[in-house]
């Protein structure tokens, strides 16, 4: 991967970790939950069903949108792929980043989130995400070193 397509890569995965994130500020106010700690219990028990159908809907244009831009991006099913992973991780990364610089949560690396609605609600400690999105990048940097079969 060239220094400069990847740069490009990860400029892109930080802004949609902000905009996630923001994104998620809003629906904080929206739902009155500004000083919750724990938002997914306010989202599971207390959103109604367009509110949860609504975020569903955000959640798959994300995933389409990082899609979209791995098969621009990569000219083969690894690169593809690289860039798709890569691309996630540093979005998921700073959408964490960007709420702790924000509004000052989540509070620890084991508070609980609500990491998607999509098919059902996926709940774990925020760490996860974290440790996933490592794991991510390490599989971005061999797929792209390793060669093609």
């Amino acid at each position: 991967m060239k220094l400069k397509k990847l740069s490009t890569i990860t400029i892109f995965g930080i802004a949609m970790g902000w905009l996630e994130a923001v994104t998620v500020i809003y629906i904080r106010k929206i739902l009155s939950a500004e000083k919750v700690i724990d938002l997914t219990k306010v989202v599971i028990e207390q959103a109604n069903l367009t509110v949860i159908r609504l975020e569903q809907t955000r959640e798959a244009t994300t995933i389409i949108i990082l899609v979209t831009l791995a098969l621009l991006a990569g000219k083969t099913w690894r690169k593809r792929l690289g860039i798709f992973l890569w691309t996630f991780a540093i979005w998921d990364i700073f959408y964490y980043l960007v709420l702790k610089l924000l509004i000052g949560w989540p509070p620890s690396l084991t508070t609980i989130d609500c990491l998607f609605l999509i098919p059902v609600p996926w709940i774990a400690p925020v760490y996860v995400p974290i440790i996933l999105s490592i794991m991510m990048l390490i599989i971005s940097v061999i797929l792209w070193r390793k060669k093609s079969i």
